[in-house]
């Protein structure tokens, strides 16, 4: 599964932006789809996460402000986030899983190349 984002850019405090990632391959429905993201200087964390059934799940951090979709027919899995604060600046990757609800990067077997995310104040 090779997974590509994109839509990533700079945008003001309070702003939203929608990433994309997509995925190729034919068994795209069946993997849980997370977010991560790495600040500079800091450690990946994760984001949140989307299910083959459409359940997600997300950090403290974002709650309320992000949101993830899927779209099957396409291949692909968005991440709208809203709200945007500068702490939300970072490098944004997707990533697939075959596990049910995975939280941690080593549930991940692909992973994407990454978007930069930069929020101005």
């Amino acid at each position: 599964v090779q997974l590509v984002e994109s839509g990533g850019g700079l945008v003001q405090a309070g702003g939203s932006l929608r990433l994309s990632c997509a995925a190729s391959g034919r068994t795209f429905s069946s993997y849980s789809m997370g977010w991560f993201r790495q600040a500079p200087g800091k450690e990946r964390e994760f984001v949140g996460y989307i299910r083959w059934s459409g359940d997600s799940y997300f950090a403290d951090s974002v709650k309320g402000r992000f949101t993830i979709s899927r779209d099957n027919a396409k291949n692909t899995v968005y991440l709208q986030m809203n709200s945007l604060k500068p702490e939300d600046t970072a490098v944004y990757y997707c990533a697939a899983s075959t596990t049910g609800w995975p939280r941690y990067q080593y549930e991940y077997k692909y992973w994407g190349q990454g978007t930069q995310v930069t929020v101005s104040s």
